[in-house]
């Protein structure tokens, strides 16, 4: 017997449907799950405190502390990890939060722009930028100060880089080291010169 395109289509829409439900679940079971996102605890230690979260499995690190936490000096400029706006060090390690999940730093230690300094104590890198203008705007500035804090440990530490690739001894303190370090940040108001300059301020001083 002929099938009518109507009748056709039907079969298709049924038969997708059909495959596209995972077997012996109801169609409102179905739609139940979907509207449940999976969600998990998970503990942090920001800024030297612990933080326990109910947080949906897709949660990133980036949303956790602003939205969960209200920590929002830490910004979110891209959200594709192309800024650096959300730059925080992650168990002494710099990472752009929008590209990792909260659930994958259970246990870690995290600091963000808050934890290095507050107004009344300044962290020594915050002191630099203010006193070399090291910003603009100061959107990025925070991700700015944290990652240069991190870069300072690198090259002490001897982590080589496209500069200093050697590491038979701690890289040179330099301005192309510390530019080719510094380049995931982005400044879009263009204080790069300062931001290197205050950076260098910080480094010539022992630590």
């Amino acid at each position: 017997m002929p099938i009518s395109r109507r009748n056709f289509m039907i079969l298709g829409a049924v038969t997708a449907t059909a495959f596209a439900m995972p077997p012996f679940i109801s169609l409102k079971a179905y739609a139940a799950s979907l509207e449940q996102p999976a969600m998990s605890k998970v503990t942090l230690h920001v800024n030297g405190k612990p933080q326990t979260l109910d947080v949906d499995n897709r949660t990133t690190l980036l949303d956790a502390l602003r939205e969960h936490l209200h920590l929002t000096g830490t910004k979110k400029g891209c959200d594709h990890g192309q800024c650096g706006a959300c730059t925080v060090i992650a168990d002494g390690r710099r990472i752009n939060a929008c590209l990792t999940l909260a659930v994958m730093h259970e246990g870690s230690e995290v600091t963000t722009i808050e934890g290095l300094g507050m107004p009344d104590k300044l962290h020594p890198m915050q002191a630099a930028f203010i006193k070399h203008d090291g910003y603009q705007c100061g959107y990025c500035t925070p991700g700015q100060i944290c990652s240069a804090v991190a870069v300072l440990k690198e090259i002490r530490d001897g982590i080589p880089s496209h500069v200093s690739p050697s590491l038979t001894e701690p890289p040179k303190l330099i301005a192309a080291e510390l530019q080719e370090r510094m380049s995931g940040n982005i400044c879009r108001c263009g204080a790069y010169s300062n931001i290197i300059e205050a950076i260098t301020e910080v480094a010539e001083v022992p630590a």
